[in-house]
């Protein structure tokens, strides 16, 4: 079976309205595909920094076995704030690829969340809170992710080395 692995981390998040921020993330992959090991999911510390972003470091390791290229894995991150009450709400969601040629990659994950109505927008502004998605699951179908009304929130930065290994055998050329 084809491999690939994954070293790296989730770098930063710059652009939001306000940086005290975590992200959460999940590993979404096809059917041919295993985990061999590493984690699914995580989640990064919040950062409370002084600066203009937030920088998280938290490391990806993960190695992957497949049959096919078909479904090939990609994160999905929810974006967190932590506002000066303690209270915690999402910023945005995001999804990137892995890459699929070897080597060290810098990807910049696009992140939004849902628009409301005039009256859920006005209220989110002054109470907070605002929409969330009732299931990540919604960010897996793009049939699910055309339905949504969307503002762009931030980018959240991925550094990310990927090694692949068997392929030439099954006639990938990456």
């Amino acid at each position: 079976m084809a491999e690939v692995h994954v070293i790296g981390e989730i770098y930063s998040a710059h652009d939001f309205p306000d940086n005290q921020l975590c992200c959460r993330w999940q590993l979404q992959t096809g059917g041919g595909w295993r985990v061999i090991s590493g984690d699914r999911e995580g989640q990064t510390q919040t950062d409370l920094p002084t600066t203009e972003a937030a920088y998280f470091a938290h490391p990806l390791n993960i190695h992957l076995s497949t049959r096919t290229i078909q479904g090939w894995p990609r994160i999905n991150i929810e974006v967190w704030h932590h506002d000066q009450y303690g209270r915690q709400e999402v910023y945005g969601y995001g999804t990137a690829f892995i890459p699929s040629s070897p080597g060290e990659h810098m990807i910049d994950c696009q992140c939004w969340r849902p628009k409301g109505t005039t009256r859920d927008e006005i209220m989110q502004f002054f109470v907070g809170g605002g929409l969330q998605l009732r299931s990540i699951s919604a960010l897996e179908s793009p049939a699910e992710r055309v339905k949504l009304q969307t503002v762009a929130m931030g980018v959240v930065k991925l550094r990310i080395s990927v090694i692949t290994r068997y392929f030439d055998r099954f006639g990938i050329c990456c």
